[in-house]
């Protein structure tokens, strides 16, 4: 301020000033009286526009009110109930009443129940007693139409605003309702055509502040009473009127224009919100505004302009110096060697790294040719460049040279052009930098690069590297052959599509574990699944690990996945599980997996209060067919035997080897009060079974069965009683005659017999 203050004196600050303030004030008031203005064309339009609503929801109302009025005229007449149903509806339900947004009609009798129905001849079985229209008839307490309370249907969500008149016996007492609706949506589309600006719209309510529509906003309010706000005071105050205020629901500022429409306790009104009244004029106030700143300004700013534009010529000129002493020590400080050569490759300007690079002091470099500056080994392959730098075209290359101490140095020269005012070249700058020690590190780069290249190669687990968006950026040999793709084939592809994995033994696909090691940052200890190989679909089953790739900051750049081909040693376990619990002949269930099964079976039926079963079978003349035919008829009869013993059961039984000749079956949750019925009638199907001849080879064999019967819970509650029972009533069977199967009676009586006869 101290530094202005001498300028004040002058009288063309006074005279720019008292100006200027004369501008403000001229288009301050062209502002207030736009405003004036528009305020006045949004209330004349808005009266004229609630007008012609009012006029046209008017029409309407007194259409469907006379319609309603003629049909509570023919219903209150004895004689029109006399008519048949079909000609009683076309005499009571005119063509007035079929119009656009209106609904059906109803007649309700003195009880509320639907009498008719303009929908359809037989009237639907409501009962509307308690609906407000009906409860102000019904006490007296109302004459002529009926505005009831707008509702929504339950089924379609169909929103109506219900009217309804009265309608009498011949002896004055009342007789029952007459109750249409029109459709919220009527009022909507009339609505519909009107533009009135943003938080602009119409509202359309009952007298006494109940909403029945308000477009374009949401139905969210509509039945809603707004009785005693301030905006609904100043509706029943009067017929018409025009006033600002803010609204109950959403507390925005409008003016609204209302109407009462006709004789009816209805209020139509047209708000439109101060912003969109006012958004024209405040951008012309804005306009105005800021052009009466900017003369203001102009003449303030000329004023000062003359008295300052000496003192800033010394300001700039103080601060170029200051800036050229900044560029000087920036460019001495900076390692690169900066120059600028003439167009005879004559030196113009060197850095202070020039001068430490050559030894020689700025003074004696400057005017030194390039040839004598540099090796005579470098200045040959250089000087090609400099020319086409003079020639205007811009250089950048790079060259290597032993300097004077032996040593191997590496450069990378940037040359651009100097052009005049002309076009034409005057010179070039140089920028040398020395990029040894970043060679020495690119070369060390690029061997361990091929090092872990070769590595990668030679292992033989799978190798697949994302990037950190999850597209694919590696693949070894190994995966590749796993995957069936081809590393330049698969490269930025979506890890997902690649590396395709899906649950083992199914084909839900699994989400991918390089994504989760990304979006996670922790390492995926566990992964296991089934790859599927692109051409084929062949499948391989798989385990590793996946662990993100982070950079020296500990951000995630990406993850690498090392998965190991377990197919094999997958499938040899299994089959090994297999062999563990399963006959090998046969491909029954050994006894290792029956004892499981029947451990499991009893405590279940424990639980249940259920019984089972185990049979113990025996071939008889197995011994004769492995003397007469040979190990391998017998072989086959075990296989054959096996698969009829599988037919004549349930799935969920189990037939087990025990081993030569001996079979067991178990029969869980057999039905009945001690399965023993259940259980016989399956012995007499093995039994039956038996009597078809056996095929060995194209020679036929005949053998017999005998078998025993043991119940849980009755002969026994562990497996091992349960088989011992069974035991002894398989030979009891065996010394009673053979081709029999005999049920266990306890240690006091005699096995009973299972004959294939008793079936």
């Amino acid at each position: 301020m101290t530094s202005l203050r001498p300028y004040f004196t002058h009288r063309l600050i006074w005279l720019a000033l008292l100006v200027s303030l004369g501008i403000g004030a001229l288009f301050a008031r062209t502002i207030w009286t736009m405003r004036g203005d528009e305020w006045n064309y949004a209330r004349q339009t808005n009266a004229n526009l609630v007008r012609t609503l009012e006029k046209g929801l008017l029409w309407s109302l007194d259409s469907f009110d006379k319609s309603l009025a003629g049909v509570a005229r023919e219903v209150a007449r004895p004689e029109v109930w006399a008519l048949p149903p079909d000609l009683r509806a076309r005499v009571v339900f005119d063509n007035s009443l079929r119009t656009r947004g209106v609904g059906d009609v109803l007649v309700l009798d003195e009880r509320g129940e639907v009498v008719l129905d303009s929908g359809s001849i037989e009237p639907r079985k409501l009962q509307l007693a308690d609906r407000d229209y009906f409860v102000a008839f019904q006490s007296g307490g109302h004459q002529g139409l009926f505005v009831g309370q707008p509702t929504f249907a339950r089924t379609t969500g169909i929103g109506v605003l219900p009217l309804a008149r009265a309608y009498h016996h011949a002896d004055g007492r009342f007789a029952g309702v007459v109750v249409g609706v029109i459709r919220l949506s009527y009022f909507n589309e009339i609505f519909g055509a009107l533009d009135l600006g943003r938080d602009s719209g119409v509202t359309f309510l009952r007298a006494d502040g109940v909403l029945i529509a308000r477009f374009p906003y949401s139905a969210a309010n509509v039945g809603q009473s707004f009785a005693g706000t301030p905006n609904v005071l100043r509706f029943q105050s009067d017929r018409s009127g025009a006033f600002t205020g803010k609204a109950a629901i959403d507390g925005v500022e409008r003016f609204y224009v209302f109407q009462k429409v006709g004789d009816y306790p209805l209020i139509l009104s047209v708000a439109q919100s101060t912003d969109t009244i006012l958004a024209n004029w405040r951008h012309s106030a804005w306009g105005l505004g800021m052009f009466a700143a900017l003369l203001m300004a102009a003449c303030l700013g000329l004023a000062l302009l003359f008295v300052r534009e000496l003192t800033l010529r010394q300001q700039v000129s103080a601060r170029l110096r200051e800036a050229e002493r900044q560029v000087r020590a920036v460019i001495d400080n900076t390692p690169s060697l900066i120059g600028y050569w003439d167009d005879q490759l004559r030196n113009r300007f060197a850095n202070q790294a020039h001068c430490d690079w050559h030894g020689i002091p700025r003074d004696a470099l400057r005017g030194q040719h390039a040839s004598d500056m540099l090796p005579p080994t470098l200045y040959p392959t250089v000087e090609p460049h400099l020319r086409r730098a003079l020639q205007g075209e811009p250089q950048l290359f790079e060259r290597s040279f032993t300097d004077a101490q032996g040593r191997l140095r590496h450069i990378i020269v940037s040359c651009v052009p100097d052009r005049g005012d002309d076009g034409q070249v005057r010179g070039f700058y140089s920028q040398i930098t020395d990029i040894t020690e970043r060679k020495r590190m690119e070369d060390e780069l690029f061997d361990e690069k091929e090092r872990m290249r070769f590595t990668l190669q030679a292992i033989g687990d799978a190798v697949v590297t994302a990037d950190a968006g999850g597209r694919l950026t590696y693949l070894n040999p190994v995966a590749e052959r796993l995957t069936g793709w081809q590393a330049f084939d698969a490269a930025s592809r979506p890890v997902d599509e690649v590396l395709d994995l899906r649950t083992p033994g199914g084909g839900e696909a699994l989400p991918s574990p390089l994504r989760t090691a990304i979006e996670q940052a922790a390492v995926v200890d566990t992964v296991r699944g089934e790859i599927v190989q692109r051409a084929s679909g062949r499948r391989f089953r798989m385990d590793g690990t996946v662990s993100p790739i982070t950079d020296r900051h500990g951000h995630v750049t990406g993850a690498v996945a090392v998965l190991r081909d377990v197919t094999e040693a997958t499938a040899m376990a299994e089959r090994m599980n297999h062999l563990a619990h399963y006959d090998a002949l046969t491909d029954l269930p050994n006894r290792v997996l029956l004892h499981d099964r029947a451990q499991h079976a009893i405590v279940q039926a424990r639980r249940s209060g259920q019984t089972l079963a185990v049979m113990y079978l025996d071939l008889d003349g197995f011994k004769a067919v492995n003397d007469t035919l040979g190990h391998e008829a017998g072989d086959l009869l075990l296989v054959q035997f096996a698969q009829r013993l599988k037919a004549a059961v349930r799935a969920s039984d189990t037939v087990c080897r025990q081993g030569g000749d001996e079979f067991v079956v178990l029969l869980p949750d057999l039905p009945g009060l001690d399965g023993a019925g259940p259980a016989c009638q399956v012995a007499r199907k093995i039994l039956a079974s038996c009597q078809a001849p056996f095929d060995l080879n194209g020679r036929e064999a005949r053998v017999g069965l005998s078998g025993g019967i043991a119940l849980y819970p009755a002969h026994g509650d562990t497996f091992d009683a349960l088989s011992r029972h069974a035991d002894g009533a398989l030979y009891a069977a065996k010394r009673g005659g053979r081709m029999r199967v005999m049920l266990y009676q306890g240690p006091q009586a005699p096995p009973q017999a299972i004959l294939l006869s008793d079936a």
